[in-house]
Formats: C-alpha cells, sequence, structure tokens
C-alpha cells in the first residue's frame, strides 16, 4: 500500500489561508502551500507509537522521526499530531513540533550515500523493524547502500523525567569494508503553543568546542538528508552559537561528523527531548544528563520577547558527541562516542 504526498500552490487558498506578520506569509503555511517535491513512501504494516512517562509525550515515527500520523492524540491548539509534548502541572498538554508543518527529522551518511526520515520532506531510509511498549520505542533502518543501520532507541530518561533519551547506534553492517565520513543531521521546527509560529530558539555551544558537533543552526526546516548544506533561517544570526533567538518562526538543526567505520563496528550516542516550566528548570534537566550541545526553544513571553516568564520551554540535547558538559556543575571530562568494535547485541544501551 503506497500513501502520496502533494503539496500544491494556490494564490487564492495563500491569501484566505496563510498568516501574515509584518507582511510576509508565515513560513509554515508557505512551505504548506508551496510548489514541493513529491514523494512516495511504503506503509509498513505497524503505525507509529505514543508513548510518556507522565511528564513528556513523544509521538515517534517508524523510522526515528517524531509527529506520526498514526496514532494521533489529545487535540493542543487545533493539532492532534503528536511530536513533543509537556503535560504541564495542571494536567493539560502543551505541543512543540506538530503545528504547521511536521519538521522534525533525522538524517545519515556515510562516502556520500545519505539517506533520511522527516515527515514534512519524506523517508529515504529502509525500515528493519519497529516495536514499542507504552514508554518505549525502537527504530531500526538502513541507509541506502545497506552498508550503515540506524538504530533509534527511545526511552524514559534515568536521570531526570523532564527528559527523555533517545540512543543512537550507527553501525557498519558490512563485513568486508569500513565506511567513511559518517554523518548524522538532526533537525525541528519549533512550533510551541501557545505562541506557535512565533518562538525563542537557542543554540549553544560553539559548535568548534565539540569534537563532532560541526554545525548549528536555526533551521528547523532544513533538509534532513546530512549531504545538503544547512543552512540558517530569515537571518544571517542563526548560526551556532545563539541565545534567545527571535521571536519567529524557526526551529534548530545539528550536524555531527564520526570519521570511520571499520566493518562491524559501532558508533553510539544519546539524544534528549523534554520540557520544563522555566528555563532555569530546563538548564537544571541538562545539567543532569551532561548535555554538550542543546537547543532550548520557547514561546514568546507577555511583552512579545524573548526574556520573560512562559508557561513550557522544550529541550533538545545531546551527550556522547566529543564534548564536555555545558552546565558547570557537571563534571567537566570530555565525553567520546561510544565505538564499538562489535555488532550490537543489544537493543537497550548497557546500565
Amino acid at each position: 500500500m503506497t500513501q502520496h504526498r502533494l503539496l500544491r500552490a494556490d494564490e487564492d487558498f495563500r491569501r484566505v489561508l496563510s498568516r501574515v506578520e509584518g507582511g510576509q506569509v508565515c513560513p509554515d503555511w508557505s512551505r504548506r502551500l508551496s510548489p514541493r517535491p513529491q514523494f512516495t513512501r511504503e506503509l509498513q504494516s505497524t503505525d507509529g507509537a505514543i508513548i510518556t512517562n507522565g511528564v513528556i509525550k513523544l509521538g515517534v515515527d517508524q523510522e526515528g522521526q517524531l509527529n506520526p500520523n498514526s496514532p494521533r492524540g489529545l487535540s493542543v491548539g487545533g493539532t492532534n499530531i503528536v511530536g513533543l509534548r509537556y503535560i504541564l502541572p495542571s494536567g493539560g498538554e502543551s505541543e512543540s513540533t506538530s503545528f504547521g508543518c511536521v519538521c522534525e527529522g533525522w538524517g545519515a551518511a556515510a562516502d556520500g550515500e545519505a539517506g533520511y526520515a522527516n515527515n514534512d520532506d519524506g523517508v529515504t531510509v529502509s525500515s528493519v523493524s519497529f516495536s514499542s511498549t507504552a514508554d518505549t520505542a525502537l527504530s531500526v533502518v538502513t541507509i541506502p547502500g545497506g552498508r550503515l543501520r540506524v538504530t533509534h532507541d527511545f526511552h524514559p530518561s534515568p536521570d531526570t523525567t523532564n527528559l527523555y533519551e533517545v540512543t543512537v547506534t550507527l553501525e557498519n553492517i558490512s563485513t568486508t569494508s569500513t565506511i567513511n565520513n559518517v554523518l548524522y543531521r538532526r533537525v525541528m521546527d519549533w512550533d510551541i503553543y501557545p505562541t506557535q509560529f512565533n518562538e525563542c530558539s537557542t543554540v549553544q555551544p560553539n559548535p568548534s568546542t565539540v569534537a563532532n558537533f560541526i554545525r548549528g543552526t536555526n533551521n528547523g526546516f532544513n533538509n534532513a538528508n546530512p549531504l545538503t548544506p544547512l543552512t540558517t533561517y530569515g537571518t544571517s544570526a542563526g548560526v551556532a552559537p545563539f541565545t534567545n533567538l527571535g521571536p519567529r518562526d524557526h526551529g534548530a538543526g545539528f550536524d555531527f561528523e564520526f570519521g570511520s567505520l571499520a566493518p562491524g563496528n559501532s558508533i553510539t550516542f544519546n539524544i534528549y527531548y523534554g520540557a520544563t516550566s522555566t528555563e532555569a528548570d530546563a538548564n537544571t534537566a541538562l545539567a543532569a544528563v551532561g548535555a554538550e550541545a542543546y537547543s532550548l526553544g520557547k514561546p514568546t513571553d507577555a511583552s512579545g520577547g524573548c526574556t520573560g516568564a512562559v508557561i513550557n520551554v522544550y529541550i533538545f540535547g545531546f551527550t556522547g558527541v566529543g564534548g564536555s558538559p555545558v552546565f558547570t556543575d557537571q563534571p567537566t571530562v570530555s565525553s567520546e562516542p561510544s565505538v564499538s568494535s562489535k555488532p550490537s547485541v543489544s537493543s537497550k544501551p548497557s546500565v
């Protein structure tokens, strides 16, 4: 069974449906209504999954990206697509990635062959398996060329309830050849309730201080293919490091480079998704896991700016990418990606 997606431009619909800010068409609607490539995706027998630890809720698709088309969740601000959500202390939910465009995803490459999974741009990886429980999800795919296998293992962080941990394993499954120039990209468009399409974004630190972090920007709309440029969006100031950039409709993008992998070898690092009620609490959560690179996304404050109190702050972080913890209350020991000389034999990280 095949699902086709066709997005067409219609100027009459654009005038009716677009959201105008300062005379400019809202980027999310513009992307939805502009001509774009057509993608064909072979549907698997298993849908994605909605998982939660009671504080953070994630919608995980079969190939490891967020914002699955199915299943759907509680409607928040007009969307029932679950991306990254915060279950508020009041009991309600806030959404951060599925308004407008479902622009969250990843890509990986080796030896100039790339694959990616992003429900706005398409899926070019081959699914090996997908499984889930109430609070975990496990996605395994291969990149075109068949030598690089990518596993995303979603599970609650053992260090804080405000973060989900995703253990990412990049494995050379060839028995004869080394693969080189191993790349990984993750992008997300912050669309944070209640001022979705108008957010404040932070990406830290300077990539020059983290061995495997080669570039960060504010462009969550960027194609997830790591062989394409990771550009800025709407402002030349959107090159990491930056803090409280905005407000505007933008997000975060991260590029990493991991060198070469001999046959049977693998590299493992962690991604974190989460949210808190304040920026101070977000920094505490990042400190708890020793984050080496991160983005914070938040709505605008009561004055329309980026420095006042807000109802939620969203988190996107990384460890095991060759840096030191950003926050000073953590040990300052450099963290290298975990490299295994044997094929993975377990779907769970070692504890």
